[in-house]
């Protein structure tokens, strides 16, 4: 699967892109926030993730800035199959912090997972990193209330996770944010 948004292509890896993912990845600031990525993050575990993705029928995308003269690549976001749920996943990398990406690749991903026939989401963001919880309150997702440990490559240890869902026909969610009515 493809996407092209406003600033945005989303495209599937393949193995020549394994360079730039391991560039973009190398970064602890990134990774300490992410649930599936090592510390230290190394080459093979870029390759890694190409196969991984190309074997695995659900979309991982990497997700490419082409507002500049070649796209760049910023970040990579999919969706897993976890525990019998379809959870959505993404990274951004930390030069792109704070632009919006993350939301308009979210966006773009949860319509596909619509399009693949899906009516529920989940996600979770470790509880010290809120914007990503932003993020997902951007896309349509609410907060269950739930929050429990889960463990982070990049930490090497357990971290309170707050857990989140995206419901198909919730009036709320399907609405874009930006664009909902202010209450009467």
């Amino acid at each position: 699967m493809f996407a092209i948004t406003e600033r945005l292509l989303l495209r599937p890896p393949w193995p020549e892109d394994a360079a730039a993912i391991f560039e973009a990845a190398n970064d602890e600031r990134l990774v300490r926030n992410l649930a599936r990525l090592p510390w230290p993050y190394r080459p093979n575990d870029a390759d890694f993730y190409c196969r991984m993705a190309a074997a695995d029928p659900l979309p991982h995308l990497l997700i490419f800035d082409r507002t500049m003269e070649r796209p760049r690549l910023i970040g990579t976001c999919g969706l897993d199959e976890t525990e019998g749920r379809i959870a959505l996943g993404y990274w951004i990398r930390h030069d792109a912090w704070n632009k919006g990406y993350a939301t308009e690749a979210g966006r773009a991903l949860v319509a596909m997972g619509r399009a693949l026939g899906y009516r529920r989401l989940t996600a979770t963001h470790f509880v010290d990193n809120p914007a990503s919880g932003a993020v997902l309150r951007k896309i349509g997702f609410r907060d269950t209330g739930r929050i429990e440990a889960r463990w982070s490559e990049g930490r090497q240890s357990r971290a309170p996770a707050r857990h989140f869902e995206w419901l198909a026909g919730d009036i709320e969610a399907d609405m874009d944010v930006e664009k909902r009515p202010e209450a009467a």
